[in-house]
């Protein structure tokens, strides 16, 4: 009986083998790169922990009347932009978008978009 399961182990066993290794040639997502020098934070910080700089401004601002433009999301959107092929920014609707970048990649849904506006100001909004 333990000769005849033998084949069956090894088959399995070369099966999961085989998705280990792939699992390392996973592709990562293409990052657009930001317009400035450097992040308002070192960049590998805020790939971390970018959540909890939006959320602490948002607290600050709403809770606190503190209006600062170096963590402000406007401020965010308007280094990340990713132009689409009309040269203008693209919205989260787009795959493309900054922000979506990672999200799409990790599975995890963006809310920032439903009050806030995903793409920089224009001019004309500014005035």
């Amino acid at each position: 009986m333990l000769k005849s399961f033998a084949p069956i182990l090894f088959l399995f066993l070369l099966t999961i083998s085989g998705t280990v290794v792939a699992e390392g040639r996973v592709p990562f997502p293409d990052i657009p790169k930001g317009k400035g020098d450097k992040c308002i934070l070192d960049t590998a910080y805020m790939r971390s922990n970018h959540m909890e700089v939006i959320l602490h401004h948002r607290d600050d601002t709403v809770h606190q009347g503190k209006r600062t433009k170096r963590f402000s999301l406007i401020g965010c959107i308007s280094c990340h932009a990713v132009p689409g092929a009309d040269k203008k920014p693209v919205t989260v609707k787009s795959p493309k978008h900054f922000c979506r970048s990672c999200h799409d990649y990790a599975a995890v849904k963006i809310d920032c978009f439903q009050c806030h506006t995903s793409v920089p100001p224009t001019e004309a909004s500014l005035k």
